[in-house]
């Protein structure tokens, strides 16, 4: 982040990971939504810690990238936000977001949210700051996402913000922002404010997903804006569940997939996103020849 903005696709499995890093990416994300939709249920906090964090370490070993995961509302009170920091680091992530919506929480782009207060907010984020300092020196990021502006408005959602940063937050994730106007008026708000990152402030996190309330930008804009890190968090299973449901709706049509070849991946293609030739030895993990 600290050479330019970074773009991270999402990765809900090892397999999508290996095509992150193959197509040259340099982070992945995991996304609760994409995680909660893989296992066929709604992204409204059904996964528990252990299945998020099972996630984590097939992306993080598949495609050997830095990973940043989605860790909801940390999966309970202080306590639990203390755990979910360490075992998410042990599972590999280099850092994770946490939100101050109330459990069970909404996707950040649909509305009837609702928030907890700040300063209960504030001390998830401290207690997360603390225990990336005792697992790893303070290198876990410790990501703050607030879902005001859909809640409270702009106003709230930059005061939040700030709080977040003096609470212990390396990087700042305001969701739900619905122009450029209002993704340059927090960073404007939050440059300068010092913090544990930088001295500009806190690292800032776009989540650039479709058919929501941001408006499709590309990465260099988002730089422009001033933004450091740019998630694509549920892009990928998007497509693979509209290829996934055009290809059964055919083969349930026609009884066969013959139709369905040209949309595929062969069995060299897919062998080669494993790393994998038959009779010959295979060491996992193997990230490098994803990359």
């Amino acid at each position: 982040m600290n050479r330019g903005c970074v773009g991270a696709p999402g990765a809900y499995n090892g397999l999508v990971a290996r095509a992150v890093a193959q197509a040259g990416f340099e982070a992945a994300y995991v996304s609760g939504a994409a995680v909660s939709g893989a296992a066929g249920v709604p992204d409204i906090g059904l996964v528990s810690l252990d299945g998020f964090c099972a996630i984590v370490r097939q992306v993080t070993a598949s495609s050997g990238l830095p990973v940043i995961a989605d860790a909801d509302t940390g999966f309970g009170e202080v306590e639990m936000v203390a755990r979910t920091v360490n075992a998410y680091h042990d599972a590999g992530a280099a850092g994770l977001h946490l939100e101050d919506q109330v459990f069970p929480k909404r996707c950040g782009h649909l509305d009837g949210k609702q928030l907890i207060a700040l300063d209960h907010f504030q001390e998830k984020i401290a207690i997360a700051r603390k225990a990336s300092e005792q697992c790893s020196g303070g290198r876990f990021i410790v990501c703050a996402r607030t879902d005001a502006r859909g809640v409270e408005g702009l106003d709230a959602a930059i005061t939040r913000c700030k709080a977040s940063a003096q609470a212990g937050a390396d990087m700042i994730f305001p969701e739900g922002l619905s122009s450029e106007d209002e993704f340059r008026a927090v960073a404007d708000a939050l440059a300068n404010t010092g913090g544990p990152s930088r001295r500009r402030g806190p690292y800032l996190l776009a989540n650039m997903t479709e058919f929501g309330k941001t408006p499709m930008l590309p990465l260099k804009r988002f730089e422009e804006l001033g933004y450091d890190f740019v998630i694509f968090p549920v892009t990928t299973l998007r497509i693979t569940m509209k290829a996934v449901t055009d290809a059964l709706r055919t083969i349930r049509q026609e009884g066969s997939a013959a139709n369905c070849l040209d949309d595929m991946q062969t069995r060299a293609e897919l062998y080669g996103l494993l790393g994998y030739t038959p009779g010959e030895e295979w060491t996992y993990p193997n990230p490098t020849t994803a990359r």
